[in-house]
């Protein structure tokens, strides 16, 4: 899915800035990951309001965007997907899943909607197997960020995956299930610089 240009892109295009910047963060899925260069990038990031990055290329239902980074030699890419709740189209995640700039880690970042009960975090499963939850690290004006390495068993069962469904909640009793399509995210992630 491409941004639109209604009032979203502007928004979009912040947190894609603010998103991209590279993090070397270690740990599990199930560990939410926060560190201050993680906040200090995504609070000079989001005020760039004009960096999209360049679409370099499309993959299935995912896009690979590129930018280069202040002060870095080379661009830095990320593949990306907008997608909404199908019963509640005013729900939203952008999911962006990059490599950090020295190749070591993979990164998949979420940005949900505000509003997302905190607590419980970000659920998510892959052809309806449980991967598990991960907690938010920080809410800007767009939304609010989850994110995880991706070790190599979560990265497989993204390649071989038809469907993903990321799960957030409004309540303690209401979850919400958001389908993500996988259709070209192995091509896409292997294309990934």
């Amino acid at each position: 899915m491409a941004f639109d240009r209604n009032g979203r892109g502007s928004v979009l295009r912040s947190v894609y800035a603010a998103l991209l910047a590279p993090g070397p963060f270690p740990g599990p899925f199930l560990r939410p990951i926060f560190g201050l260069a993680f906040g200090m990038a995504l609070a000079l990031a989001a005020s760039a309001a004009d960096a999209q990055g360049v679409v370099k290329g499309k993959y299935g239902d995912w896009e690979m965007r590129c930018e280069t980074p202040p002060g870095a030699a080379k661009d830095q890419c990320a593949l990306m997907q907008s997608v909404a709740a199908d019963d509640k189209p005013n729900v939203n995640l952008v999911v962006i899943v990059l490599k950090t700039a020295d190749g070591k880690s993979r990164l998949l970042r979420v940005i949900a909607p505000l509003g997302v009960l905190l607590p419980s975090g970000l659920g998510l499963k892959v052809d309806q197997a449980d991967i598990g939850r991960a907690g938010f690290v920080r809410c800007l004006p767009s939304g609010c960020v989850a994110e995880v390495v991706m070790e190599d068993k979560l990265l497989d069962q993204l390649r071989a995956g038809a469907s993903a469904t990321f799960i957030i909640f409004q309540t303690p009793e209401e979850g919400i299930g958001i389908p993500l399509a996988l259709k070209g995210f192995k091509e896409g992630f292997d294309k990934l610089p």
